[in-house]
């Protein structure tokens, strides 16, 4: 009985927190085609949205894949938010398909302004004129994909946006990125991940020179945490691209235990914080030629620890992103 007093005042006070918070200023950026944890995320930042939480400034994709930008329009739609700013990195590099083809299955579905990524804008263009318009210090960015877009904007020069280049412009505006990426192996040392490996090149500049406080989700901590069962199974949702893609995923690998949540913690952390969820260690890494991560001397990154039961965050995630459409 006492726990649940204590659950209830612990929730409660949580609420209203939440309530008295400032909606979090989000650039979120994600490879969105590859995994379809991507897609859990995107429900989870429009129910942030809705629920007062977040404030959604772009969606831009780092893979130029001939999927991502509509996606991106189309769940944009999909929670009826058609005019959040869409971005796709312009070099055709990376491009990563979505081998499952759940992609191409909601994008024929559903309805979405932006037919193709030629309609998206160039996605440094997006991120300058975006942040140049915001107060200093305000916006998080969330990565969940690859490092391409961030190296890039790091890169910038002064235009029609900003006089500013793009580390002075990140420096000024940013008040942190977010980041799913990383793995740390059994020997406690070094890993390989993929949104690391895919542009090792971009990932090596954005570890090395981003100039604001970094956190990050590691591999290791979203494998443990399994979505998707409950969402798929809940017949209260119909015509719904979030169910449709991870019920065409889990049925095409036979998975029946859900699927790993790593993109959904790190915007988790971003919008709701660390606590009660997780705890967390600092550190370093450097990213080698290959795209490994190796810890080096520095407490630069705060890298995630799961503090509670991996099923526990899981429901929290799977409840967010059964979030349906608010009618606006």
């Amino acid at each position: 009985m006492k726990k649940v007093i204590l659950a209830c005042l612990l929730f409660s006070c949580y609420t209203i927190t939440a309530q008295n918070r400032k909606p979090v200023a989000i650039i979120f950026d994600t490879d969105i085609a590859p995994d379809y944890d991507d897609v859990g995320t995107m429900a989870l930042l429009h129910a942030f949205a809705d629920k007062g939480e977040a404030t959604i400034l772009a969606t831009i994709s780092s893979n130029a894949f001939e999927t991502t930008v509509p996606t991106l329009s189309l769940l944009n739609t999909y929670f009826n938010k058609p005019d959040i700013p869409v971005g796709v990195v312009k070099n055709n590099l990376p491009n990563k398909d979505c081998s499952q083809q759940w992609a191409q299955a909601i994008i024929a579905k559903y309805p979405h302004a932006l037919q193709s990524n030629a309609a998206a804008i160039d996605a440094v263009k997006l991120y300058r004129k975006i942040l140049s318009a915001q107060t200093d210090k305000s916006v998080t960015v969330v990565s969940v994909g690859f490092f391409t877009n961030l190296a890039a904007l790091l890169n910038s020069a002064a235009d029609e946006f900003s006089l500013l280049d793009g580390n002075t412009l990140v420096k000024k505006k940013v008040k942190q990125l977010v980041s799913m990426a990383s793995k740390i192996d059994k020997d406690g040392k070094s890993g390989y991940e993929f949104n690391v490996m895919v542009d090792a090149a971009a990932a090596k500049k954005v570890f090395a020179d981003w100039p604001t406080p970094i956190t990050i989700s590691g591999f290791e901590v979203g494998e443990k945490i399994l979505t998707g069962i409950w969402l798929i199974n809940n017949e209260k949702i119909q015509d719904s691209p979030v169910k449709d893609a991870f019920k065409i995923a889990l049925l095409k690998d036979s998975n029946s235990i859900g699927r790993n949540s790593w993109d959904q913690t790190a915007l988790l952390v971003a919008v709701r914080g660390i606590s009660p969820w997780f705890s967390y260690r600092k550190l370093n890494f450097a990213i080698k030629e290959d795209g490994k991560n190796v810890l080096i001397p520095g407490k630069k990154f705060t890298y995630l620890i799961l503090k509670q039961p991996p099923a526990e965050i899981a429901k929290l995630i799977e409840d967010l992103m059964m979030h349906q459409p608010v009618n606006r």
